[in-house]
């Protein structure tokens, strides 16, 4: 497996958190917005959690609260445990680990993977979820990415997985977003750790694509994917500024 973007990444638009819909049962990160993103011929993103005892699990939050009748934090909870607790919105499906997910799309469209950072301050206490992730990929036959908003974590899956391609979530970084330093916020704003992770591609806050250092690494050649894209004409604007789009609420084309 080469460890550069494959074409389809950006090819195909990326149904952010899966082709997740509400109305008609399909909660985020679900095996129902996947299933919809394969039928669409999407590519797909999805986020990652780690369960108490070291899995890959297909969830965003931190915390169960918002996505589940649960509380609590994911990460206190067993693989089993949250493979019961149902999906607000859906039709009494669990939470799904990363494993379930890769066997459902077995390599029929992309799969972008996004390890939620596990330090709490973008820092270098990781490894757990990085080494489950890279566990659940080992053997998979299909266009993969993975990234994450921390270095630390896009650095330590590349020393367990150097050959899958891997990429740095990125930011404006405003202050009032984010429960960080403003040191950290400053720090990761200048996008410093392309070389150190041998990041393959970025994937920036679309809102913030005409940043001149985003915009100087695409012209380096580096992809440039974009999060999140709610309309056709947030599309339109973010097209000449970036390779691909991460979006959700409305239907992208796919380009024939």
């Amino acid at each position: 497996m080469s460890s550069s973007l494959p074409e389809a990444f950006l090819r195909l638009p990326l149904a952010h958190r899966a082709l997740h819909d509400g109305e008609m049962g399909r909660p985020e990160n679900s095996r129902a917005a996947v299933a919809a993103a394969i039928t669409a011929g999407y590519g797909i993103e999805i986020d990652l959690q780690a369960s108490s005892d070291g899995e890959a699990m297909v969830f965003h939050d931190y915390a169960l609260m918002r996505l589940t009748a649960e509380t609590g934090p994911v990460r206190l909870r067993t693989a089993q445990e949250l493979c019961c607790i149902p999906l607000k919105g859906g039709d009494g499906e669990g939470i799904p680990t990363l494993a379930e997910v890769l066997s459902m799309v077995a390599g029929r469209v992309p799969v972008l993977i996004e390890i939620k950072d596990q330090d709490g301050g973008m820092g270098p206490d990781v490894g757990i979820l990085e080494a489950a992730t890279a566990r659940a990929l080992a053997g998979y036959d299909g266009p993969i990415a993975v990234m994450s908003f921390n270095p630390h974590s896009v650095a330590a899956f590349g020393d367990l997985a150097p050959a899958i391609p891997r990429g740095l979530t990125t930011s404006a970084y405003a202050i009032e977003d984010w429960p960080l330093s403003r040191e950290m916020c400053d720090r990761l704003r200048d996008i410093p750790d392309i070389g150190r992770t041998a990041a393959r591609f970025i994937s920036h806050e679309a809102s913030d694509l005409a940043r001149p250092r985003v915009q100087a690494l695409r012209a380096q050649g580096l992809p440039v994917l974009c999060w999140t894209i709610n309309s056709q004409a947030e599309e339109d604007a973010a097209r000449p500024l970036c390779d691909n789009i991460t979006f959700e609420g409305y239907g992208a084309v796919i380009p024939p």
